[in-house]
């Protein structure tokens, strides 16, 4: 009989107010960025926003294809984008929000496994443990680290 373990994960609730202005204005472009999503499937529109240490905030959202597996999660969009046009510059936080028909959920969303990885990866690539802020009506969650969403996460030295 094996021996059963447990994994805990750490995060911090926040609400918007408590904020400093800087993650004010990075989950404000989150929810901006909701507006450009593709999603005439699901109507479920995702946001991401990431800061960058120049100051800068770029923004993604997800982007749905009739073939379903041809899309991509807002998270991966945006990462993607600024490892590529910025690979020189380290993100300092990440936000993530989510609307449906009935606007943005109240409850905070969280990124797909696919993304996690990719987010693993670079944060590794990095050298940093990403602060994920995400975000809901009801309230924000900060997760710093893949590794509290993912604890087993696949970091590529078995191919070695």
């Amino acid at each position: 009989m094996g021996k059963l373990n447990k994994i805990q994960a750490e995060y911090i609730q926040h609400t918007f107010a408590e904020l400093d202005d800087s993650l004010k204005e990075l989950i404000s472009k989150a929810k901006e960025a909701t507006l450009h999503a593709y999603a005439p499937y699901s109507n479920f529109k995702v946001g991401a926003a990431v800061l960058l240490d120049d100051g800068s905030i770029h923004i993604g959202s997800n982007q749905e294809n009739a073939a379903f597996p041809s899309g991509l999660c807002a998270e991966r969009v945006l990462l993607n984008y600024v490892h590529s046009n910025y690979p020189n510059l380290k993100p300092l936080a990440m936000a993530i929000t989510a609307q449906n028909s009935d606007g943005f959920t109240q409850e905070p969303v969280t990124p797909c496994g696919a993304c996690l990885q990719v987010m693993g990866e670079l944060e590794k690539s990095w050298d940093i443990e990403l602060p994920v802020f995400l975000s809901g009506e009801m309230g924000i969650i900060e997760v710093k680290g893949i590794h509290n969403f993912l604890p087993f996460f696949f970091n590529g030295t078995l191919l070695k």
